[in-house]
């Protein structure tokens, strides 16, 4: 035990951990009685007025999906029926950056879809990574908090956030991605984009498979240099923004490619590394991507703020055919992305146009701030006065059997769960000669802030170096460390 002092929830008392959830069993889902995990969220959650706390910068656009191949053996849901055509809403985003940064800084990028289905709305929240830097909720305020904005001299920190990044190897893959050109994407047309978390599918007869989500841009992969993105900081903050605007007024409507990879449900139990896990990517040699569509952007905002500002997206929107997988950061969002547009919005933000479902909505909720859709009699169930009953058939599928300890733990059940194998391949057998010179040179940049001590510099390198010594002994050349 070090003199340091305990953390605390905001009552004062201690606090379980800084680092892992409550879930059943190690890959278990997460626990509603985790009570700590949900104050970090919730307070995290209200931590800006009025705009978001993360994807604050970005833009969007209407477009519609249209399915080609028959996937119903996989899923039921009708969005996903060969030849279902289904509006939809894109928003676009950087994720630490604030409402006036520039769209080309380094940094992911929020892609974040809405499909406007019969049976309600459903929404694909990701990026465009098919990864993330960590896999516990219980550490994303402080991952965030880490890349924003210091409270003593309200300046980014580099020096913090390889602080935080290498204290969290599990960050490697992902940082990995951010430090090369894909960091700094041309365009939003020109960057794939991903689910990034594991998805649950079931079919008719209700049996069962996991998913992930890839969309294939049909524009093509171009990325700025980190000079050339620097430069752009300096001649258009807002690229991004008018790029996509621009095209879609030209009648240049980008599309994506919707790629699917199955994974059968038993194989999740078994195989080599935890499939839910969201630092990871499924190798495509074991379960290649599937073509199944096609998505288009056709229509411009009439109003920004209406529209893209107003957008609430929520991971827990799920339509019969769809659920969620045991994926813990996935969990976490479940949970925190409603809860903001709660705060930042109201309670009756599906009601605005942008949000609201094109599908008939039957709910018992009722009054609160902003509510300017009727509540009718009965407002309770059950009820014998003719009121709407759910019906549980709908979801036969999504339920499955989960058993363990009530735990708090890091992954380390299967075979390959660590933090470096992938990033290594990355490296090895992906980027080319000159990505992999590139990646060096951005990370060597970044590390070089005055900000950055030698100590942290020592990290970094030791952090480089277990992705691969090659890029490790790069990284050390370039920061003058022995």
């Amino acid at each position: 035990m070090t003199d340091r002092p305990i953390t605390t929830t905001d009552a004062g008392i201690a606090a379980p951990s800084d680092e892992f959830s409550l879930s059943v069993g190690v890959n278990g889902p997460l626990l509603m009685q985790d009570h700590y995990l949900i104050q970090k969220l919730a307070a995290f959650d209200r931590e800006r007025v009025p705009e978001r706390v993360v994807h604050a910068k970005g833009g969007g656009a209407h477009g519609f999906l249209r399915i080609t191949e028959d996937v119903s053996q996989f899923t039921k849901a009708g969005l996903f029926q060969p030849g279902m055509e289904t509006p939809m809403f894109i928003r676009f985003s950087t994720v630490a950056g604030e409402l006036g940064s520039p769209d080309t800084q380094r940094d992911p990028r929020g892609f974040a879809m809405k499909f406007y289905t019969d049976e309600g709305n459903y929404d694909l929240v990701g990026n465009n990574t098919p990864i993330f830097f960590i896999r516990d909720p219980q550490k994303f305020s402080d991952f965030i908090h880490s890349q924003k904005r210091r409270a003593d001299n309200h300046l980014r920190d580099n020096n913090m956030q390889w602080d935080f990044w290498t204290l969290s190897p599990e960050s490697a893959h992902q940082v990995t991605f951010l430090m090369t050109d894909r960091g700094t994407p041309r365009s939003w047309r020109h960057m794939h984009g991903f689910g990034s978390h594991t998805f649950l599918w079931y079919n008719a007869a209700g049996e069962r498979f996991w998913v992930k989500y890839h969309f294939r841009t049909n524009q093509g992969v171009a990325n700025f240099t980190d000079a050339e993105a620097a430069a752009a900081v300096g001649q258009d903050r807002d690229l991004h923004i008018r790029d996509l605007y621009n095209a879609i007024k030209s009648g240049d409507h980008p599309s994506w490619r919707v790629n699917v990879q199955i994974m059968p449900f038993d194989a999740a139990a078994d195989y080599r590394f935890n499939p839910f896990d969201v630092t990871k990517v499924w190798p495509h040699a074991d379960y290649p991507e599937i073509t199944i569509g096609e998505f288009t952007l056709n229509r411009n905002p009439d109003n920004y703020f209406a529209e893209v500002e107003q957008a609430s997206f929520e991971p827990s929107n799920f339509v019969p055919g769809i659920g969620p997988s045991p994926d813990k950061m996935l969990q976490g969002r479940l949970f925190s992305y409603p809860d903001t547009h709660r705060y930042r919005i109201g309670p009756n933000y599906l009601q605005l146009p942008i949000n609201a479902p094109k599908s008939p909505v039957n709910s018992y909720n009722k009054d609160g701030a902003m509510r300017y859709a009727n509540s009718t009699d009965p407002v309770y169930a059950p009820n014998s006065m003719g009121g709407p009953v759910a019906d549980p058939a709908l979801f036969e599928g999504e339920n499955y059997y989960v058993t363990g300890e009530i735990m708090r733990a890091a992954n380390a059940i299967h075979a390959e769960d660590d933090d470096f194998t992938q990033p290594r391949a990355l490296w090895e057998n992906v980027l080319s000669d000159t990505d992999r010179a590139h990646l060096v040179t951005n990370i060597v940049g970044h590390a070089s802030a005055p900000e950055v001590t030698g100590d942290m510099k020592k990290r970094v390198v030791e952090y480089w170096t277990n992705v691969h010594k090659d890029l490790g002994d790069s990284v050390a050349q370039g920061l003058g460390v022995q």
